[in-house]
């Protein structure tokens, strides 16, 4: 059985990392930063919006600003099968 990640990687998913940026609840005038990271698609982000609507609907940081790096690791047409092996000595 292929790790998860991999089976994702293979279907189009790519390491992606966002920056949230956010208020404190009881100190608005303060941001405070949260790192999320995980396989996602490039454009929709289907998983980043997930969890960016559960922030929204079930946490009290109100949401100030979302930085997304997003990085292709491995693509399908970067495997290849290889038809021989050589070997020296």
């Amino acid at each position: 059985m292929a790790d998860r990640s991999f089976t994702e990687m293979m279907s189009g998913y790519s390491l992606t990392t966002a920056e949230i940026l956010y208020r404190l609840p009881d100190h608005p005038a303060l941001l405070q930063s949260y790192i999320w990271q995980d396989y996602d698609q490039h454009p929709r982000f289907p998983k980043l919006q997930g969890f960016l609507e559960f922030w929204s609907r079930e946490l009290e940081g109100k949401l100030f600003k979302v930085l997304v790096a997003h990085t292709g690791l491995i693509r399908p047409a970067e495997l290849r099968l290889v038809g021989a092996e050589l070997k020296l000595h």
